[in-house]
């Protein structure tokens, strides 16, 4: 989703959005920023970070989260969908093709956006119990564990991933990426498109 779909990384927009509400410290978004860093260069260890800020939302109101969530992509994201993606969507869209949102992103950030694109979405989530957050993670949407969703998606729906495209420009997509028939690598961080390359799987440079 992130510098494909959308020309920005959502993670960091959603932090800056909530700093600018007064409810992220100065620390918090210089600590996010770093995060943001390590992840582009495939050396964070997404499963123990997306665990430890999880477990801070034990207690917090779903609906309070689905509200905030509204307001950012109106004010944050809405204007940032990148022309080439909206193409490449109603390009396959045109073709007969059913398209999806993958992404590593909670349902709170991807459904919004998928939404608005008229996708349906594949993504990470996040547990709720009584209306509440319980601080656990249901399911995370990264690495090996995306090809896992999305063959599972593939098999209840009757689609062949080998007859399938997959963008992305992120590294950490490399499994999913070997997973379908046609790879597309969009704006790729520096890993990525070295194995881009030496493939010989089309790049693309979107806005």
């Amino acid at each position: 989703m992130d510098r494909t779909v959308l020309r920005i990384d959502s993670g960091m927009s959603w932090m800056k959005f909530m700093y600018r509400r007064g409810e992220l410290s100065r620390r918090g978004l210089v600590r996010a920023t770093w995060w943001s860093m390590q992840y582009k260069l495939a050396l964070l260890d997404i499963e123990t970070l997306a665990q430890r800020l999880v477990a801070d939302l034990a207690g917090d109101p779903e609906e309070e989260m689905l509200a905030k969530c509204e307001v950012w992509y109106r004010a944050y994201v809405e204007h940032e969908v990148a022309p080439e993606a909206v193409r490449a969507i109603e390009r396959h869209r045109a073709a007969g093709e059913r398209v999806v949102l993958l992404t590593a992103s909670t349902q709170y950030v991807a459904e919004v956006v998928a939404r608005s694109l008229g996708m349906d979405t594949l993504c990470s989530r996040l547990e709720v119990a009584d209306g509440e957050f319980t601080g656990r993670i249901e399911q995370l949407c990264y690495g090996p564990n995306k090809v896992s969703i999305a063959e599972r998606f593939a098999a209840e729906e009757g689609l062949d991933l080998d007859a399938s495209s997959f963008y992305s420009d992120s590294f950490t997509d490399l499994p999913m990426l070997e997973r379908v028939g046609t790879p597309v690598v969009v704006n790729p961080d520096a890993r990525l498109g070295v194995v881009a390359r030496r493939r010989n799987w089309p790049v693309e440079r979107w806005a």
